[in-house]
């Protein structure tokens, strides 16, 4: 039977519970549940920390987790990334006193704050620096003004907490982290493991696309088709009108009133946009 690890809470915990139900696989409704056997697709999911998940997978106590990027990055763990899950995004930045200017050189020889520690050695490392990394595991903003640190490194999001605590944003992003499917490196993937692979795919892909039906002039179709090319080619189905056709398209969910706005203005009419719940391409 397969094993799963699920992030128990945080961030992650409820959309991760969510994509797996939309995947079709049983999820617990009692959120002191450690353990839930899905009998009927040979999975038992196990609910852990989101930052241990990464070292019981490489580890190979359990086949695959949802977990972090950046958790998976900063424990260090013989897992690889298999699946992005376009959730739980999170930016991380260097940041430091916003009485003078900084760049990355400037990094050397300083004392770095952070709570992924890993993670940011790992991007010293990458950039040629050496600096100092001091490990903390909340309230990183306040470690400059208490002189633990000389800058941090951070999830960043609108950067109101930096800017009361004093500090700005320099240099590029570390990362750009969203919940993601693991697994243990160099092992091969079971078949189990393969189909949640490919359902917890068309969950993203179909909450990425909505299904768009239109009928147009023929005489115009080729303008439309240029407009809604779908992933592979359009559906063109002939109506009673001989003069008219209908259309079925995938298209990008945020383009959705742009490429309407577009179809309706070379003719296109009975325009109608359907949700795709899961999908296989």
């Amino acid at each position: 039977m397969l094993r799963i690890a699920v992030p128990n809470k945080g961030s992650l915990a409820e959309e991760s519970i969510e994509v797996l139900k939309e995947a079709g696989y049983r999820q617990r409704s009692d959120s002191r549940d450690l353990v839930l056997i899905d009998n009927d697709n040979s999975v038992e999911f196990y609910y852990l920390r989101p930052r241990d998940i990464a070292i019981y997978v490489g580890s190979g106590e359990l086949e695959a987790g949802i977990t972090g990027r950046d958790l998976l990055i900063d424990s260090g763990a013989s897992a690889d990334e298999l699946l992005s899950l376009s959730y739980g995004g999170s930016t991380f930045r260097f940041a430091a006193p916003a009485d003078r200017d900084w760049n990355i050189a400037d990094i050397a020889g300083k004392r770095v704050a952070t709570a992924y520690p890993g993670l940011v050695s790992a991007h010293l490392s990458h950039l040629g620096v050496k600096a100092d990394v001091v490990r903390l595991d909340g309230a990183v903003e306040s470690s400059v003004r208490l002189g633990v640190a000389d800058l941090i490194a951070d999830v960043v999001s609108t950067g109101n907490t930096l800017r009361q605590a004093g500090l700005k944003i320099f240099g590029d992003p570390i990362l750009t982290s969203e919940a993601v499917v693991i697994a243990r490196k160099a092992v091969a993937i079971p078949p189990e493991l393969e189909i949640l692979i490919r359902r917890l795919q068309g969950v993203v892909t179909a909450r990425k696309y909505v299904l768009l039906d239109y009928d147009i002039p023929k005489a115009h179709v080729d303008v439309a088709c240029a407009i809604t090319p779908g992933l592979e080619s359009p559906t063109i189905s002939p109506l009673q009108k001989s003069d008219w056709v209908a259309v079925r398209a995938m298209v990008p969910r945020k383009d959705t009133n742009r490429v309407m706005d577009e179809l309706w203005a070379i003719g296109a009419r009975g325009i109608l946009v359907t949700d795709i719940h899961a999908c296989r391409l």
